[in-house]
């Protein structure tokens, strides 16, 4: 009985622990910039940020299917704390917290409003570089060479 008691009290500390990071394609995303960031300077990895509308960008979705799940992306994103900053259409898809945390990166990192978007931003939250768009032929050459070319 002790036992269940201990499991009790701490279960709302790991879901609080849960709710900062999402799961996109068995890859943990962080959801919060200043907890991604937190992990950032203790692991002296670089950020990557990836900006998604993932109800409405097509290139998103096909993105997120031809990249994401392959083993080589999986692999090179080791590299990185990884952050996901989705801008749905569709306002029940996100708490209105999170939607108005998200939307508050967009003119500190993706001033165009391009979807999709990758920026890296080393441990003093400087941007080292962005890449924007996918044309949904399958080709992740370019994407691979960008996260390649900025890991730590």
């Amino acid at each position: 009985m002790k036992y269940v008691f201990i499991v009790l009290l701490s279960l709302p500390l790991v879901l609080a622990a849960q709710a900062d990071r999402t799961t996109v394609a068995d890859l943990s995303w962080y959801l919060d910039y200043d907890t991604a960031m937190k992990e950032v300077q203790k692991t002296d990895k670089n950020l990557l940020v990836y900006f998604t509308g993932s109800d409405w960008c097509a290139p998103c979705k096909m993105l997120k299917k031809d990249l994401f799940e392959t083993a080589d992306f999986k692999e090179a994103s080791e590299d990185y704390v990884l952050l996901y900053v989705d801008i749905p259409r569709n306002t029940d898809l996100l708490s209105s917290e999170q939607l108005e945390h998200n939307k508050a990166l967009l003119p500190r990192f993706n001033k165009r409003s391009v979807f999709p978007l990758f920026s890296v931003l080393n441990p003093k939250e400087k941007e080292l570089d962005q890449l924007s768009g996918y044309n949904m032929n399958g080709e992740i050459r370019y994407h691979m060479e960008f996260i390649r070319k900025h890991s730590r």
